[in-house]
C-alpha cells in the first residue's frame, strides 16, 4: 500500500532514513516536534510512504511550490527518495514516485523536479525509468553551514 504518512509515523520514517544517508536518528526535542508538526500541517508537504509486511519501507518527499510564472502554475520538487536495504529492487521508490505524480497532477503543476547526488549508473536509470532526464537543465547546489 502506498499513502501518505501519518502523524504518528515519525519514528518509523526516522528509522528509514538510516537507509538514505542519515548516521543516526535524532533525539526527539522541541526543535524536531516544531518542525514535525510545520510538515504535517503543510497542505503543501506531502511524505509518500509504502507499506510492507506492516512497516514503512520505501517514501520520498513532494513539496508543491507556488509559482508565479508558467501560467501561475506550481512545480513539484522530489527529495528525500529512499528504500530501506532489505526492500530495493521491489518496485516501492518507484510507487512512491508515481503517488508524487499524482499528487503533482492534481495540483495542476507544470513540472516535477529531483536532484540525486548519486553517480552510479543504476540510479541515475532508476530515476530515467521513472519519467525523469537530465538533460532539459542543469543543477547547481550551494550548501550553507
Amino acid at each position: 500500500m502506498v499513502r501518505e504518512i501519518n502523524e504518528n509515523e515519525l519514528n518509523e520514517l526516522l528509522e528509514l532514513y538510516l537507509h538514505l544517508h542519515e548516521k543516526s536518528i535524532p533525539e526527539m526535542t522541541e526543535h524536531l516536534n516544531k518542525t514535525w508538526k510545520a510538515i504535517i500541517q503543510d497542505e503543501n508537504y506531502h511524505i509518500i510512504v509504502k507499506i510492507s509486511d506492516d512497516k514503512i519501507v520505501s517514501s520520498c518527499v513532494c513539496m508543491i511550490i507556488p509559482n508565479l510564472t508558467r501560467n501561475i502554475r506550481p512545480y513539484a520538487l522530489i527529495e528525500n527518495v529512499v528504500t530501506h536495504a532489505d526492500y530495493r529492487g521491489k518496485g516501492y521508490a518507484t510507487e512512491c514516485l508515481n503517488y508524487a505524480k499524482e499528487i503533482a497532477k492534481k495540483s495542476n503543476c507544470y513540472k516535477m523536479m529531483l536532484l540525486t547526488g548519486s553517480k552510479e549508473e543504476a540510479t541515475l536509470d532508476f530515476y530515467r525509468n521513472a519519467g525523469y532526464n537530465s538533460s532539459d537543465k542543469t543543477s547547481f547546489i550551494q550548501w550553507l553551514e
